[in-house]
């Protein structure tokens, strides 16, 4: 069976015998919007727990609103026109407007990489800028939220008259699901903030991952820092396979994301009929994949499907390398997984970034990973806790060859943006699909 993964920006066929598969897990979208100028506009109009925004935006003088970094596929270029266009039109002048990139920790974008994130007109007619965790002086501390993190939050953002945070939402491997209140925490949360939010005790939690929102101490705490910054209003989109909108959800911080969450936990969820030898799974092309940093969100999605013992195969270009300063200094100084968990054990000790080699740990502790890549498979120096292969066809065949001549294997093209069951789970019909 030849099967096109999501692979950078241009994909990757492979081949797959066909009978050793035992399923291909899918997201089940409804069709994309086609007006989807019209669709924000009409959601900004009629928001789920919220006055309309422009309602909200008259009388204010000032407005900040927060978008997604290159990390995250949101199409910002056909949100923002119709959101900046209600704040402008109720009244707030445009130089008092500000787009502001939520980076949380990662790099600023700039240059033709901002063009392509927020579009030619914004960067033209308003200001744009970059948050920056690392600098203290740019955040308001408001206080300590209940599972004991400083918030401390972008000024900009809190000291705007009007608030706006724009994200998407899709199933997430701390959060449960990403959108709403995480634009705000990490996005907009400084350095001393992040470390304790990502620290080691919130995401050994049994409840910090995929799908979970009760209960869930990453969820519930980034969404009483969001709360702290007291957020105006929100907008998250759903998206398919091909990253095309298909649901717009605005309002309220915690309404209308829940109202978002169960639209996508709805077409999102699949389930294998039993646990694989061998899964494939990806980062769901770029930009996830751009860093072996962001693409281990692929593996952790895929660890209900594979057995105890089995294989995890993690597709993805990593065209950007292995991630930030601190995370390739990670790897350096503990390529070895289990150097690193006994490490990242004692109280004292911390490493920026460390928190997605701990959500690896947990892949790693119920299978093995192998990565595809063939852009790190020639990087000079490389240490990584996991095998790495340039051709797909022979990291495959080393995969069966250990698992046997019965071996069975399970895809998941769109990698982390699939929520996976358990084994035999049904999921629900979606009324809108």
């Amino acid at each position: 069976m030849r099967i096109v993964l999501p692979y950078g920006r241009s994909g990757l066929e492979v081949e797959i015998p066909g009978d050793r598969i035992e399923k291909v897990l899918r997201m089940r979208p409804p069709r994309p919007i086609a007006d989807v100028r019209g669709a924000v506009a009409a959601a900004l109009e009629n928001p789920t727990g919220s006055p309309p925004l422009g309602e909200l935006a008259r009388g204010k003088r000032t407005a900040c609103v927060a978008v997604c970094d290159i990390t995250r596929p949101v199409p910002n270029r056909l949100l923002l026109p119709p959101i900046i266009e209600a704040i402008e039109s109720a009244g707030v002048p445009r130089s008092g407007i500000t787009i502001l990139i939520a980076t949380g920790l990662h790099r600023p974008n700039e240059g033709e990489e901002l063009l392509t994130l927020v579009g030619q007109e914004m960067v033209e007619r308003y200001r744009v800028m970059n948050h920056v965790a690392r600098d203290s002086a740019s955040h308001v501390y408001l206080g300590v939220a209940p599972a004991g993190t400083p918030a401390w939050v972008d000024r900009r953002f809190v000291e705007a008259d009007l608030r706006v945070a724009i994200g998407f939402i899709e199933p997430h491997f701390m959060a449960g699901f990403s959108g709403g209140r995480k634009v705000v925490c990490p996005g907009l949360c400084s350095v001393e903030t992040i470390r304790v939010f990502h620290g080691r005790r919130m995401l050994d939690h049994p409840l910090s991952r995929e799908g979970v929102l009760e209960g869930n101490p990453v969820h519930e705490e980034a969404l009483a820092i969001a709360k702290m910054a007291k957020v105006s209003f929100t907008v998250n989109v759903a998206l398919d396979e091909a990253k095309q909108i298909v649901g717009i959800f605005a309002g309220a911080l915690e309404e209308s994301h829940r109202e978002g969450v169960e639209f996508v936990r709805c077409y999102a969820s699949d389930a294998p009929p039993r646990a694989a030898d061998v899964v494939v799974t990806t980062a769901g092309g770029y930009p996830l994949d751009a860093t072996f940093y962001q693409a281990i969100k692929g593996a952790t999605a895929a660890v209900p499907a594979v057995k105890s013992g089995g294989t995890i195969l993690l597709v993805a270009e990593c065209s950007e390398g292995l991630g930030s300063p601190e995370f390739r200094r990670l790897l350096h100084d503990y390529p070895a997984a289990g150097d690193f968990a006994a490490a990242i054990a004692r109280d004292d000790f911390f490493v920026m970034d460390q928190w997605e080699y701990q959500k690896l740990l947990h892949a790693l502790g119920r299978a093995r990973v192998m990565l595809v890549s063939d852009r790190l498979v020639h990087e000079k120096g490389l240490t990584l806790p996991v095998p790495v292969y340039a051709r797909f066809a022979d990291a495959l065949g080393a995969a069966l060859l250990a698992h046997g001549a019965q071996s069975r294997v399970v895809v998941i093209p769109a990698g982390p943006y699939v929520l996976v069951s358990g084994p035999d789970a049904v999921p629900e019909p979606c009324p809108r699909t």
